[in-house]
């Protein structure tokens, strides 16, 4: 899984970051065939060391992992490094959805998920992240907004069992359907999926 010189540089350049050796290999294979350089991590430690040294320009990490957690990675890569960060999580509780929120993760993707899923997903943050890099952010909500959607799109793609790009339709469709911007359904989605279950 060596990456091709041809795609050594940085704006291509992926750590990821996974406790399961099988989805590191899969990722892996998947992300080198769609041209990314990948970089390999199967703890937070090792993970941290590697971005400082490698200096990627996207990370995709696990949640729950022993030592540090990829909450614990993205903090670090936030606050220290200023690398973008992704989650990929077999998780989608409230709590954790509020913490990739507040952590300000491009993605959330929730596992299980095909490589023809990650991919397209993986693009889309890259360009985001050389969005937010090449100019400073506006001062407004826009960011939030569009993080708002990736959040409420990968809760979508959970509960429907939808691929990106049918989540996509879904969201546009309810927003539609309601008289809403795209953020506002999000937002809408976010709020539901937060609020405690009714008693049966």
């Amino acid at each position: 899984m060596n990456p091709s010189p041809a795609s050594a540089s940085k704006g291509r350049r992926i750590l990821v970051v996974d406790d399961d050796r099988l989805v590191l290999a899969t990722l892996g294979r998947g992300l080198a065939s769609a041209g990314f350089e990948v970089l390999f991590a199967d703890n937070g430690d090792d993970a941290i060391l590697l971005a400082r040294e490698h200096r990627p320009g996207l990370a995709l990490l696990d949640i729950r992992m022993d030592g540090l957690s990829g909450f614990d990675v993205a903090a670090y890569l936030r606050e220290h490094l200023h690398i973008p960060f992704m989650f990929l999580s077999a998780f989608a509780d409230a709590a954790t959805i509020a913490r990739v929120a507040e952590l300000g993760a491009l993605a959330y993707l929730i596992k299980p998920l095909d490589i023809s899923q990650i991919v397209p997903a993986v693009e889309t943050a890259f360009a985001r992240a050389r969005e937010l890099g090449a100019a400073p952010a506006p001062a407004s909500a826009h960011p939030a907004l569009e993080q708002e959607v990736a959040l409420a799109l990968g809760a979508l793609m959970q509960r429907e069992r939808l691929p990106r790009a049918a989540a996509l339709a879904r969201l546009e469709g309810l927003a539609a359907a309601a008289g809403l911007t795209l953020a506002q359904q999000a937002a809408r989605e976010l709020a539901a999926l937060e609020a405690p279950s009714p008693a049966a």
